[in-house]
């Protein structure tokens, strides 16, 4: 069985996670700490980063969006739409979301790894921004959500369950819409639901 090393807190570890269970691709997830970079997880890549999906032939395919890729492709097409358009939209919506969710983690990690003397808030300033434009055009224009959702979806109810984890009481302040977006993705697809970032 394929592994993905994994951490609970991660949004790209769940959304890899939660389209491998979407796309019925069992997944073994050994959870994996990277701060000490263990061996485990620099010996199948070099970054150090998770998510790590390791096939059954040793091969290991690392970034979120490499994996979301070889899921939909292992899964005669599951994540993504066969027409051009419309995966194109699907393919923008998961990168806006980990572009959230990147700007996010710089937050987190400014405040984590500095003294509280040497935070600069000036990036933290420009880090939020990016997600508060971002989260007001999702808002504003929210992605249709139908019988099946794609990789972009999905990313984007990860995107938005790291929120939760990491910022809540903030994100959601005036987008009512996209708050009710994502408890119409876990209503719809409730076993998804457990992959969410914890």
């Amino acid at each position: 069985m394929p592994k993905v090393l994994y951490s609970p807190a991660s949004p790209y570890s769940a959304k890899v996670r939660m389209a491998a269970a979407y796309a019925g691709i069992p997944l073994e997830a050994v959870k994996v700490e990277t701060g000490p970079q263990p061996p485990e997880l620099t010996s199948v890549n070099p970054l150090g980063k998770i998510p790590c999906l390791v096939t059954d032939d040793g091969q290991a395919v690392y970034d979120s969006r490499a994996i979301t890729q070889h899921l939909n492709r292992i899964s005669g097409n599951a994540l993504f739409p066969r027409n051009a358009a419309k995966r194109l939209d699907a393919e923008l919506l998961e990168a806006l979301a980990d572009g959230i969710c990147d700007c996010a983690l710089a937050h987190v990690y400014e405040r984590r790894m500095r003294p509280a003397e040497k935070v600069h808030q000036p990036w933290l300033d420009l880090q939020w921004s990016k997600v508060v434009r971002s989260l007001d055009l999702l808002n504003g224009r929210l992605p249709r959500l139908g019988k099946k959702p794609t990789a972009g979806h999905i990313a984007l109810r990860a995107c938005l369950g790291y929120l939760d984890l990491r910022f809540v009481g903030q994100w959601e302040r005036g987008r009512a819409k996209l708050k009710r977006w994502a408890a119409r993705f876990d209503e719809r697809f409730p076993e998804l639901k457990p992959y969410l970032p914890a």
